[in-house]
């Protein structure tokens, strides 16, 4: 059976409602559910109980947006089809909440949340579909087959490219999918629901942690594990019970002190700054490339308006934040230690690895990762680089030092230098004189990196001022531990 509403009243409300987009800036809320949704709760109500259930939980049921209002489609979208007399779409996308959410979709949209799609042609997806993958997933989508690795894993964070078979239906190599950078059948690029769960659109969800956890973690990107074992994620999981994450004016200092968030850092509103959903605006480096980039740098390869915030400029938005709980001194303290290790990162090991892998290129094979050197300096920076960075910037101890510069130092020195050795010495008399020129260049480069005053001690070339260093501090420990 289905539900209609009986007064032409409210029913010609809502027709003006869907001529014209529907909007949060309208200035009032309906009095009643539209014909259409109410149409679909009463089907759903029993065939979908916990989607039911959950949009019953949702703001959105108490302004009276139902099912139609998000899931309303116009023929000839791309994904559109008939459904009870309707023309609906099931992914509802970016573009879709911005009727509504108009703000929060424009700031999305400049954010790098938003182009996270785009990792589909980068180094990582290589591996995902031809290293670690193959074409053995046919679908109608995808006749010549697609990695299950890269549908499973990368799409599953970064987003999938959706596609819309001839009969309306998704693509299964394509949907489900929520990652936050998916590409959209109507052009959009983005998932709200990556982090605003569906049916209930949490904003509570989205201000935990465990929500940028089911993405950040891992060996590359490990921030969920680095904030747990920080004095922040320490705090949060100590005293959740007064985070007040049902707020729906969750102002740190003001409805809030226990802890901070991720959200609380990145996107949530300070008294003196509002909420954003554009996560780049408070961080003063890009830790993702080999070597760190200053946002703005990174923005403006993606075209995104941030090209025009400097660095400094977010460094003071984030500055902000800390200032509700540190004082000046705990926070340019925490600051020089930060840029003090992505500086140690660099000069040690990122631009003289980088050079010397570059150096390396002639005598390697052409497929990426057909190599062992490409596993190795990969590793380095992508996965143990990368956690250092992190840790320091998020200060997890044992992050930025056990799983990372120790990790970085000791594939440093005991794979990439020896495996770079080897390839010289393993060209140094070919008889094609590119690969035998590549071989003393890259001969010169080890030497001159490894007599470099950061490399000096493995060539058991330290300074005596260092020596005399190393052996006072052995003493002063074995005089503190041997009483």
């Amino acid at each position: 059976m289905r539900i209609h509403l009986k007064s032409t009243k409210y029913l010609a409300i809502f027709v003006t409602l869907l001529v014209l987009p529907f909007t949060a800036n309208a200035g009032f809320t309906p009095k009643t559910m539209s014909e259409e949704s109410l149409a679909c709760v009463s089907c759903h109500q029993e065939d979908s109980p916990s989607i039911y259930e959950q949009w019953g939980s949702s703001k959105h049921y108490r302004a009276k947006v139902g099912c139609y209002e998000c899931h309303r489609a116009r023929e000839g979208d791309p994904d559109a089809f008939s459904h009870w007399d309707q023309t609906i779409s099931v992914i509802v996308s970016p573009k879709d909440c911005a009727r509504c959410h108009e703000t929060e979709v424009s700031e999305f949209n400049s954010s790098h949340h938003a182009k996270a799609g785009r990792i589909m042609g980068s180094l990582d997806n290589v591996l995902a579909e031809v290293v670690e993958g193959n074409r053995g997933f046919k679908t109608m989508g995808f006749p010549g087959g697609v990695s299950a690795a890269a549908v499973n894993g990368c799409w599953q964070c970064h987003g999938s490219e959706i596609k819309v078979l001839p009969n309306g239906m998704l693509d299964p190599a394509t949907w489900p999918n929520t990652g936050i950078g998916r590409i959209n059948p109507d052009g959009s690029e983005g998932s709200c629901t990556a982090c605003h769960s569906r049916h209930q659109f949490s904003a509570a969800q989205a201000r935990t942690p465990d929500t940028c956890g089911k993405c950040h973690m891992g060996p590359d990107h490990p921030q969920i594990e680095i904030y747990n074992e920080s004095k922040h994620g320490i705090a949060y999981n100590a005293n959740i019970s007064k985070m007040n994450l049902e707020n729906s004016k969750w102002v740190v200092g003001e409805d809030y002190n226990a802890a901070p968030t991720c959200s609380t850092c990145h996107m949530s509103a300070t008294p003196d700054q509002p909420v954003t959903h554009d996560v780049g605006l408070r961080i003063s480096w890009n830790n993702r490339p080999a070597i760190s980039v200053r946002p703005e740098v990174a923005d403006a390869k993606m075209g995104l308006p941030g090209k025009d915030i400097p660095w400094q400029q977010r460094r003071e938005n984030m500055v902000n934040v800390c200032l509700n709980c540190h004082n000046e001194n705990f926070v340019n303290g925490f600051y020089e230690q930060y840029d003090a290790l992505i500086d140690l990162y660099h000069e040690k090991f990122a631009k003289p690895g980088l050079a010397l892998y570059e150096a390396a290129q002639p005598l390697l094979g052409k497929p990426k990762f057909s190599n062992k050197i490409d596993f190795i300096w990969f590793e380095i920076w992508h996965h143990e680089g990368r956690r250092a960075r992190h840790g320091a910037s998020m200060m997890g101890p044992d992050y930025t030092h056990w799983h990372g510069t120790y990790e970085v130092a000791k594939h440093f020195y005991t794979e990439y230098i020896p495996e770079l050795w080897e390839l010289s010495e393993r060209h140094a008399h070919s008889e094609d004189a590119v690969k035998k020129a590549a071989s003393e260049a890259l001969a010169t480069l080890l030497n001159e990196t490894l007599n470099h005053e950061n490399h000096m001690w493995y060539l058991n070339k330290m300074s005596p001022e260092e020596k005399a260093l190393r052996e006072k501090r052995q003493q002063e420990f074995q005089q503190r531990y041997n009483k």
